[in-house]
């Protein structure tokens, strides 16, 4: 799908395991070999005996964290114990802020801006109202790339992929099985091309 105008969101969808943080990731080594700074975080599964147990957050500095487990999610929240869940995974809520919001921060000195990544904006993400403020504020950020995954439409809609689908500034790669081997260029020239438009503005 090709954007109106150069797009300073970047929003990869499609079916869970079809390969989008494997794009993310060849994205950013894309990215950085061009001298591009990255700043973020990416969503891996974590399995035990060939089971998918969780999912952790790994920065794209090595920072790792877990995000769900299906079992021991049990967050606390100053004396109350709450739970929070999706599916059969509980969510891990305070691990998950400790490591993805601090890399979602752009320091006021940062010059360039580096491309923010985002894997994912989802269900789980959600329960973090920090994290959906976060997200918000750098996506009204004028000097800011970001490059995000999504999931594909699927039951009750969450307001904040809606919000991101429907920016006029967005570009929406759907990833497939049959275009995932071939799709990381236009991604990679997606994301330059929103950091050259932004130069010139300057």
């Amino acid at each position: 799908m090709a954007a109106k105008v150069p797009a300073k969101l970047i929003l990869l969808t499609g079916p869970p395991g079809v390969g989008k943080t494997t794009l993310v990731q060849k994205a950013c080594s894309a990215l950085m070999e061009c001298n591009i700074p990255v700043q973020g975080f990416y969503t891996e599964e974590v399995r035990h005996s060939g089971r998918r147990t969780g999912f952790d957050v790994v920065t794209l500095c090595g920072n790792r964290g877990p995000l769900a487990r299906v079992e021991g999610g049990d967050d606390t929240v100053g004396t109350t114990q709450r739970q929070y869940r999706v599916g059969q995974y509980n969510v891990k809520l305070n691990a998950f802020e400790q490591t993805a919001l601090p890399v979602l921060r752009v320091p006021p000195s940062s010059a360039p801006v580096p491309v923010i990544v985002i894997d994912e904006v989802g269900k789980m993400e959600m329960f973090s109202t920090t994290f959906v403020q976060t997200v918000r504020s750098l996506v009204s950020r004028s000097d800011t790339t970001i490059l995000a995954t999504i999931p594909i439409p699927k039951g009750r809609p969450i307001a904040l992929v809606e919000e991101l689908r429907s920016k006029k500034d967005a570009q929406l790669f759907e990833i497939s099985k049959s275009n995932r081997d071939s799709i990381l260029p236009e991604i990679v020239s997606a994301v330059q091309l929103s950091r050259k438009s932004q130069s010139y503005q300057k």
